[in-house]
């Protein structure tokens, strides 16, 4: 029992230790950089803003942060401007608190409600600032609460199924083991010696292999998927992966290229326009709180097509960034004027804003004509022709942002609100974008839709562009819905559509996640998301396998389980064939480990109450189940059939003891053919001729158990219609050798057996051929019956 011990330990260090260095080398690629202002030099003090991961920031460091960064540590907010920070990570509600450094709190204030201070694991929304990071790592305020009131996240369907199968197993053998200790004792009247007995066959019971198995499944899958360009941060997301069969997915950069290209930048008459375009060029040229594809395919466009709107002319006073909640970002820049003109007391400074079209339209009030750049006021017909407008777009699958301006007479020295400067704009126009869709897309959700897996695009675009990509990409659009229309309806409601919608638009972060969370509690789905953005945040946590890129976010990557280095449903596709081969190895193992034992321990406990003796002692039943389990190791390198893996693959909390129950009685009825045979045959039932009883007994267990895993694996006819892999086969062989070879060794005369006559073997041969035969007739019944084998 001690080297079973020892062996168990040493297998699941080494295999623990490799996963962990493999694991520390993949997580090298994921590095989360917060900008630092750092000192340099030694003899001048200069400070230098340097980008450092996350991990190497230490509490004295001035961090500088925007939006969609995670804070390092807690930090003492030294300049803020326009900051909104999430801390849903700590207070686990969905809203956003503002922050700022123009404050001094008092000593009552509630530390979460603390507007100067910003915690660990909470992230930037909005806005942007510097700040004093006082705590990092276990002295940090996320560290010390984790630490007194601990988090443990549920189990999940498997994890409940091998806690239910455990205690199954642990009522069962304090049944059996209680009546096998009283029987020997009975008969010996040696307590010791039964109690030993007893415990043997306890731990024959027991399927010991099942830590290795499992994480060798594991890690295999993780290395596996390592060389598909995937980190997987958590081990078990690879079996999730094996059982999902809903795929959330974000529009952007997922089924498109992520690499937007202007089509068109249109006035509100639906004329191309140069003004629109260059006012559009200005407030990406001098936005500078966080870069979006379609400010780099602005600056492009004007670039490439050689137009010149000299920026060097224009300088910037002030920014307005952008936020989930306005939907839009401003910029204030005033024209370069010679020296007298600075001594005017009012200066001409403009404001310029693009973001969604809605947004944008709400805060104009005015609008340039067509003729001669006459500005009138907005009126409905206007906003009903450029919305018209932008659904034409939009449905040619095209992104739509607006454009507005105003000329601001701002007197020296005074100071104007953000909602004065954002209102009353000039609406100016349009500007479409094309963001095609990706050539690999089409083909990796065809291969997902096979293997079961249905695809549901949950994005915050309008739902028109939705719908366009989604049928480019060959996701069906029959049952749509948009974010506004899902909060009108009650919570059945609610349930039913999210069940049928394929395509969601224009939600929030919030609805998000309660889409996810309706699938995975009303639908039972096992549901994965794949998102890169801040507003995805919510449902990467939320989803049972939470899935980034590198390039996302720094909230969305610390959120996600698994974290891909390509922008490539293909990946995915490779991933879930992965977990069902894991899951599918995992299941073999624990039902061909589950039968063989139960039946193993039935065949003793039957032959203990008919010889009145031990049918093996215990150190003979413990290398046999020693010499077994060694024979398993091989089982995560096994093949796996396709039908197998062709669904999700879920665990069945009724489908386990049933499979028990239907195999586990051909397994008894063979090992009591076998005390029949040396009962009847060689009348084996001296206590002079127990020695060879055991060693026959002992052949015929440990052989038949072997077998087992050939007739278990596989719904096909073993060796005949499916051969396991080379590795399964050598093991197996092996240890088959080992244990014939056994009682003709020093080895058998330490175990106390005696050589076995060749006319046992030949019995031993037509034994295991009607095993097989009965074991397929079953197996065969039980397909027909229950539509499934493994």
């Amino acid at each position: 029992m001690l080297a079973m011990v020892f062996i168990s330990v040493s297998l699941r260090f080494y295999q623990e230790h490799s996963s962990s260095k493999a694991a520390m080398k993949l997580s090298e690629f994921v590095r989360c950089p917060i900008k630092v202002q750092r000192c340099a030099g030694r003899v001048v003090q200069t400070e230098l803003i340097v980008q450092v991961d996350q991990r190497d920031v230490v509490p004295g460091d001035i961090i500088v942060f925007e939006p969609g960064d995670l804070f390092p540590g807690d930090v003492r907010l030294l300049t803020t401007k326009h900051l909104v920070v999430s801390q849903s990570s700590l207070t686990g509600e969905s809203g956003v608190t503002e922050k700022t450094a123009d404050v001094r709190e008092d000593q009552s204030t509630p530390l979460l409600d603390l507007k100067n201070i910003c915690f660990m694991g909470t992230n930037v929304v909005s806005g942007s600032g510097t700040g004093l990071v006082v705590s990092t790592g276990p002295k940090t305020y996320m560290s010390t609460m984790f630490s007194n009131v601990g988090k443990h996240k549920p189990r999940d369907d498997f994890g409940r199924g091998i806690r239910n199968i455990s205690f199954l197993l642990i009522g069962f053998m304090l049944v059996i083991v209680t009546v096998i200790v009283l029987t020997c004792f009975l008969t010996s009247h040696d307590l010791t010696e039964s109690f030993l007995f007893g415990v043997s066959v306890a731990c024959a019971l027991t399927p010991q292999m099942l830590p290795i198995i499992v994480n060798t499944c594991l890690a295999k899958g993780a290395l596996a998927m390592a060389r598909e360009r995937c980190i997987v941060k958590g081990l078990t997301a690879i079996r999730d992966m094996g059982s999902m069969d809903i795929l959330c997915i974000d529009k952007t950069g997922t089924l498109t290229m992520d690499s937007a290209i202007i089509v068109s930048h249109l006035d509100s008459w639906g004329s191309s326009n140069e003004k629109v375009l260059k006012f559009v060029f200005l407030n990406a040229y001098f936005k500078t709180e966080q870069k979006y594809p379609l400010d780099a395919a602005i600056l492009a466009h004007v670039y490439t097509n050689g137009y010149r709107f000299q920026p060097s002319k224009w300088k910037k006073i002030d920014e307005i960034p952008f936020d989930f909640t306005r939907r839009r970002v401003s910029v204030i820049v005033e024209a370069e004027t010679d020296v007298e003109d600075n001594r005017e007391e009012f200066i001409d400074r403009y404001v310029i804003t693009k973001g969604a079209l809605e947004e944008v339209v709400n805060i104009c009030s005015l609008l340039e004509h067509i003729d001669g750049g006459e500005i009138r006021h907005l009126t409905s017909d206007d906003l009903q022709r450029v919305f018209n407008k932008a659904e034409e777009l939009s449905n040619e699958g095209l992104r739509v942002i607006g454009v507005a301006m105003k000329k601001l007479k701002h007197r020296r020295g005074s100071i104007m609100s953000d909602e004065a400067v954002e209102s009353d704009l000039v609406f100016l126009g349009l500007v479409a974008f094309y963001d095609p869709p990706k050539d690999s897309a089409k083909q990796a959700l065809w291969q997902l839709a096979e293997k079961g897996v249905k695809a549901k695009v949950l994005t915050g675009d309008s739902l028109s562009l939705a719908i366009k990509v989604c049928k480019e990409v060959g996701i069906r659009t029959e049952q749509v819905i948009t974010g506004p229309e899902l909060e009108l309806l009650d919570q059945e409601s609610f349930h039913d559509t999210v069940k049928r919608a394929t395509v969601l638009a224009r939600l929030t972060p919030t609805q998000k996640l309660r889409v996810v969370q309706s699938l995975q509690t009303v639908g039972n789905h096992v549901v994965g998301f794949l998102g890169d953005g801040i507003n995805d945040s919510l449902a990467l946590d939320a989803a049972h396998v939470g899935i980034s890129v590198d390039s996302g976010a720094p909230v969305a990557k610390d959120f996600a389980d698994i974290i891909l280095l390509e922008k490539d449903l293909n990946v995915l596709v490779a991933g879930v064939e992965q977990g069902r081969f894991t899951f599918a190895n995992t299941m073999k193992y624990i039902k061909i480990s589950v039968i063989a034992n139960l039946g193993g321990v039935l065949a003793i406990l039957i032959g203990t109450l008919f010889l009145k003796s031990e049918p093996l002692t215990p150190k003979q039943l413990l290398v046999q189940n020693f010499l077994y389990n060694l024979g398993q190791i091989a089982i995560p390198w096994d093949k796996t059939e396709p039908d197998s893996v062709r669904k999700p693959q879920r665990w069945s909390e009724k489908g386990l003891p049933i499979f028990i129950l239907w195999n586990s009685p051909v397994t008894t009825l063979c090992d009591l053919s076998t005390l029949l045979f040396l009962w009847f045959y060689y009348h084996a039932y001296r206590s002079d001729d127990l020695q060879f009883f055991r060693a026959a007994f002992f052949v015929e267990g440990l052989l038949m158990q072997i077998l087992i895993i050939h007739l278990i694996r596989t719904e096909k006819i073993p060796f005949i219609q499916e051969v396991a892999s080379w590795q399964v086969l050598c093991s197996t062989a092996t240890i088959s050798a080992i244990g014939i070879a056994i009682p003709y060794t020093p080895v058998g005369k330490v175990l106390e057996f005696a050589p076995l006559p060749l006319s046992y073997f030949g019995f031993l041969v037509l034994l295991f051929l009607g095993y097989f035969t009965v074991g397929q007739i079953v197996k065969r019944v039980y397909i027909r019956v229950y539509r499934r084998w493994l």
